[in-house]
């Protein structure tokens, strides 16, 4: 059945993925930045499948390339690549960002996952068989005041996902790009610099998706026949829709 490599597994719909993907039977690769996490996550996983984790950033292209392309024994036949790891820092307008919070975003969201991507796909290619699942967002293609680079960077893996399909055709490699609307994880937590209160405001008054919902629903797209490519599949909780458009208005008669 080959092994499941989950990147930001510490977390989110990472960690929610690797309990479900552990119930299906299958063998699991956890990478994240923090161990003590990852150890944690292992703890609460069934016995029954073999798990490994890796504690790195992805951020690092050098240790994500040292770890991910030598993976002990049947653990480096990797079925499944899903890449979770990603975050959004801060809410403010462009003209008032911080730099680095958009390097943090670009290198983590961007580089990340094509570190992580390029390690495992060449031995997915040579066995003629495997899936890369990437996590993007519906801001990918809905804007919002306050998303921009988070919206840019997740554009981004729209993008390099339909170009991977365009790249591996013909070689038995499947990808698919889920991209998720309002989720209670600690997303919005990490955005605001830890901040609970402001966090919780984000979901007051409604009900978002959990990690659990959309793990559920990376399994089902892992779990499709192999002549199957869910291309990309967005979610959002029954709760949120788009809106119109802005429109700023003056009071004075245009010239």
């Amino acid at each position: 059945m080959g092994s499941v490599v989950i990147t930001g597994a510490s977390s989110g719909f990472g960690r929610a993925a690797a309990k479900c993907f552990s119930e299906a039977g299958f063998d699991l690769v956890l990478v994240a930045r923090r161990a003590d996490r990852l150890a944690e996550v292992k703890a609460a996983l069934s016995n029954e499948v073999d798990v490994l984790t890796i504690a790195l950033d992805v951020r690092h292209k050098d240790d994500v390339l040292s770890s991910l392309t030598a993976l002990p024994g049947s653990l480096g036949e990797v079925s499944v690549l899903i890449n979770s790891a990603g975050l959004a820092l801060g809410l403010g307008g462009a003209d008032e960002a911080d730099l680095d919070d958009w390097d943090a975003m670009v290198d983590t969201n961007i580089k990340g996952l094509m570190y992580c991507t390029r390690a495992i796909l060449p031995g997915m290619v040579a066995r003629g068989v495997g899936q890369i699942i990437n996590l993007g967002s519906v801001a990918a293609s809905w804007p919002y005041p306050g998303g921009n680079v988070y919206g840019g960077t997740k554009a981004f893996v729209q993008q390099f996902s339909r170009n991977l399909r365009a790249d591996l055709l013909g070689k038995g490699i499947r990808v698919a790009n889920i991209e998720p609307g309002m989720c209670d994880t600690e997303f919005s937590k990490v955005r605001f610099g830890g901040d609970e209160e402001q966090a919780a405001a984000v979901y007051q008054g409604m009900q978002p998706l959990s990690a659990e919902d959309v793990a559920k629903v990376i399994l089902w797209v892992a779990m499709c026949p192999p002549h199957v490519n869910v291309n990309q599949l967005e979610l959002m909780p029954v709760s949120q829709a788009w809106s119109g458009f802005s429109v700023q208005r003056s009071d004075g008669a245009s010239g």
